[in-house]
């Protein structure tokens, strides 16, 4: 229950802080003046408002919601043995990859998992799970978060954000323009909109969302592939290897809530059309890169 409210709070929010935008821009529609055509400026400016505003400010509460989805509490000061070689750790590493030193957490969980977010590469969480402090010994942990500095250090989030933003921004835009052409060809609609125009843009914008999707989930997977290079970098090619046949054990136990799945080292199986909307690859897949990279 405490998941759903903050996930409903937090699209509230968005939609408050958007609305007021649009406000402040001026924005009264994307029709034109006489209400027949669309205003395609418009438009564009609605779409890019809510599309990449919803990314991007998504992206600037990250650490927040992360922390509060997980329950992941940041060492400010370690209490054990095991605590201080994580900072010490993820301090080493942040240094050779040449980003501030980001946060530290854990959280509990019986799933292999660590991720990392944050919105720029110098204000970034890095997260590990209970389970695989238990599950992995030390250089296979090692490994997984030089994965995840990794992908602090190589901007993922932020280029994420900006692209699940470009794709919302079409999205937006093509489902008007087909719910417009569905109320006046179709239904004969001379002026403003009729209740087709609403009903097709709403089923457009689930379909082309799906679809659009399909994009995302392809740059989460590359990334993933070079992310684990960063990681066999930080640590070695070896402990990585290592860290990921250790998760191939534990494919059944690294699940993180489904806001979270993209930020996590470890995603899910699917072959056929469900591979497409994988945002990891097959950790066979990725342990053959590392064993041919040079």
């Amino acid at each position: 229950m405490k998941r759903i409210f903050l996930f409903l709070a937090t699209n509230l929010a968005i939609m408050v802080v958007l609305s007021i935008s649009l406000r402040l821009l001026g924005f009264q529609g994307y029709l034109d003046n006489q209400g027949v055509n669309l205003d395609i400026n418009g438009l564009v400016m609605f779409a890019a408002v809510f599309g990449f505003g919803g990314s991007l400010i998504s992206l600037a509460i990250s650490k927040w919601t992360a922390k509060r989805m997980t329950g992941a509490k940041v060492i400010t000061q370690p209490a054990n043995e095991s605590e201080t070689w994580l900072v010490n750790t993820v301090q080493r590493q942040a240094e050779l990859a040449g980003i501030g030193m980001p946060e530290v957490a854990i959280y509990d969980s019986p799933d292999v998992n660590a991720f990392a977010t944050g919105m720029s590469r110098n204000n970034a969480l890095v997260a590990v799970s209970t389970g695989l402090l238990r599950a992995m010994n030390r250089d296979e942990a090692e490994a997984v978060l030089g994965h995840e500095v990794s992908h602090v250090a190589n901007g993922d989030m932020i280029t994420l954000a900006l692209i699940q933003g470009v794709v919302n921004t079409f999205v937006i835009v093509l489902s008007r323009v087909i719910g417009h052409m569905v109320d006046r060809v179709v239904f004969k609609t001379q002026r403003g909109h009729g209740p087709a125009f609403w009903i097709t843009a709403i089923i457009a914008e689930i379909v082309l969302g799906i679809l659009a999707s399909a994009i995302v989930m392809w740059f989460s997977r590359q990334r993933e592939f070079r992310a684990d290079a960063g990681g066999a970098s930080l640590a070695s090619r070896e402990k990585m290897i290592a860290a990921l046949e250790r998760l191939q054990l534990s494919s059944g136990q690294a699940h993180l809530p489904d806001q979270m799945a993209a930020f996590g080292i470890s995603g899910g199986i699917g072959h056929g059309l469900k591979r497409m909307f994988m945002s990891h690859p097959p950790l066979e897949e990725r342990i053959a890169a590392l064993k041919s990279a040079r």
